[in-house]
């Protein structure tokens, strides 16, 4: 009979704890659709985008002047002088490395910018977030790449998005 009431409590005390922390609530928000999806975000990939297919059509412009100064360098080869050509090739080499660092740079620059436009879309998010938790009695919000399997009411992400496009349209970037 002993045996039997320990047994008993520790039994209730096993299963009676589990479900007595069950009220927590839990949802999940997609962080790459609110990223993309969102006014703001939308805005800053077109930026971007813009300013990528310029810098691409600068790049292009340059890379058909090099192979066209190596082109008409190449031609003129037999009339130069040894010394003088070798001079104009390493011209041409040195504009050549001056473009792949130009290139590099801007490509640094683009994505510094997309960046820093991120950093800004998150700040702007967490108040949002925090709000809607409060307003909701919400324990945890996770984002949903790190969930397996929930609810599709617990999916918080369109609501989040109109919060965050009446909050902020658009940002200024660099």
């Amino acid at each position: 009979m002993k045996y039997f009431v320990k047994i008993f409590v520790i039994t209730y005390l096993v299963f009676g704890i589990n479900n007595s922390f069950a009220e927590d609530k839990i949802v999940y928000v997609n962080m790459d659709s609110i990223l993309n999806d969102s006014k703001v975000g939308q805005f800053v990939q077109e930026k971007l985008k813009e300013t990528h297919k310029s810098n691409l059509s600068i790049f292009k412009s340059t890379e058909e002047k090099l192979k066209k100064d190596e082109k008409n360098l190449l031609t003129k080869k037999n009339v130069m002088a040894k010394e003088e050509f070798e001079e104009k090739i390493k011209l041409l080499r040195a504009e050549a490395q001056q473009y792949q660092t130009d290139r590099r740079t801007k490509i640094e620059e683009l994505n510094k910018i997309g960046n820093d436009a991120r950093s800004q879309i998150l700040v702007a998010l967490q108040p949002i977030l925090a709000k809607y938790a409060e307003k909701n009695d919400i324990s945890i919000i996770v984002d949903k790449k790190n969930v397996i399997v929930g609810k599709t009411n617990l999916d918080i992400t369109k609501t989040i998005i109109d919060e965050l496009n009446k909050k902020l349209p658009s940002i200024k970037l660099n």
